[in-house]
């Protein structure tokens, strides 16, 4: 038989068959990306241009954007790479252990906050925000090695270990993000067939974790008082001698911890249906704190109203639609809990964020996804769906 050309083998055929994007799920994500940029420049091109030590109204969009085209290139890196290659455990234990050293890094560099590296030139850079893709690789690996011994005590226990370490490591400068950790970690185990008393165990235990770390920074505890008791009526009943509100009073920052829930609302409340129009919205200027990074979707309700908001949480429910399907058609117990995590991740810290911006939670630092101005969360989200984007890819 002559042979015209190189023949492949069964499985190579099948692959190069098989290996097919999800394109709706990779359209959400350039253009939420690009609506993202969009929304900083509008958001911060303004107080910007005002700020003496910048003035350039491109600043944080020019950042963003580089921060944006590396971030691509790592999607396209994860995307084209076969993630099975990462069910190893130099991938689950390499990971979380670099992410363990940045943080204890990180604890001495940055002496005030305990979250970011400062580099000249490029900004800021937050380890916590990798620890997330670090702890659903070690996480999918390790329920897919102890599948059959979930319940047992040793199982428990040596997971238990690096998740707590991990956990409060991120926990004392980002409680958010340790949040966002904690939450899909439970999910997986949960699905994986952790029994239901252990997982109620875990989130007591992971509750009370919370209350001590919010208890640590006085900031924290005012955000939870003023959100819960602004007037200090519950916390006067057991709290006769005022220590609880004399703590708060510490913290300079604590002064009125419901100002920006305040000025959300009245941002998002103004831009009515249609909103004001691209860059007129007012509450950027100077009203509303943090206006291009936590609470960028305060801005997308006042220019572009109820619609631009409706678009972006159509964009994560299409994210979560796709993700639950990816790991439901996954081909092997990894893809599966993989996809899983890192579309509950992705979602969850979604939901908190736009949560807090409607004042339905106690405010708290962290980004929305793929729109807020943060080069590290920009990566780090694009690093998980480039991961996602693979196991559909090598789904059949």
């Amino acid at each position: 038989i002559q042979r015209t050309g190189p023949r492949l083998g069964g499985r190579s055929k099948l692959m190069a068959q098989r290996l097919k994007t999800d394109w709706l799920l990779f359209s959400t994500i350039v253009a939420m990306v690009g609506f993202g940029l969009v929304m900083v420049y509008s958001a911060s091109s303004v107080v910007a241009e005002l700020n003496p030590r910048i003035k350039s109204s491109f600043h944080f969009v020019s950042h963003q954007l580089v921060w944006a085209i590396f971030s691509f290139i790592v999607l396209m890196y994860f995307k084209k790479r076969d993630y099975r290659r990462l069910h190893s455990p130099a991938w689950a234990f390499g990971s979380v252990g670099v992410v363990l050293m940045l943080q204890i890094l990180v604890f001495i560099a940055d002496s005030k906050t305990h979250r970011w590296f400062r580099l000249e030139g490029i900004g800021t850079l937050q380890p916590s925000e990798f620890a997330k893709p670090a702890l659903l690789i070690f996480l999918a690996y390790f329920v897919t090695q102890r599948q059959e011994t979930l319940n047992t005590r040793r199982t428990i226990a040596a997971v238990c270990l690096p998740l707590a370490v991990l956990a409060a490591t991120v926990g004392i400068g980002d409680l958010g993000t340790a949040i966002v950790m904690v939450v899909p970690a439970a999910i997986v185990f949960y699905v994986a067939g952790l029994q239901r008393k252990l997982v109620t165990a875990a989130l007591v235990a992971g509750l009370l974790c919370s209350v001590a770390f919010v208890a640590y920074k006085p900031y924290r505890l005012a955000r939870i008082v003023g959100f819960f008791d602004p007037q200090y009526k519950l916390v006067s009943i057991f709290d006769k001698n005022g220590r609880i509100k004399k703590y708060i009073s510490e913290s300079i920052t604590t002064r009125d911890p419901g100002y920006q829930a305040r000025q959300s609302r009245i941002a998002v409340g103004s831009g009515g249906l249609v909103g004001l129009g691209p860059m007129q919205g007012i509450q950027k200027l100077y009203y509303l704190p943090e206006a291009h990074t936590d609470f960028i979707y305060a801005v997308i309700g006042e220019e572009l109203g109820f619609f631009g908001c409706s678009a972006v949480l159509a964009g994560f429910l299409i994210i979560l639609w796709r993700g639950l399907q990816v790991a439901w058609e996954a081909q092997d117990d990894f893809g599966r809990y993989l996809a899983l995590g890192l579309t509950s991740s992705i979602v969850i810290q979604a939901f908190i964020n736009i949560s807090v911006v409607l004042d339905m939670g106690p405010t708290k630092g962290i980004p929305l996804p793929m729109i807020s101005a943060g080069g590290s969360s920009l990566m780090s989200t694009l690093i998980c769906l480039g991961m996602l984007l693979s196991v559909s890819e090598h789904s059949e």
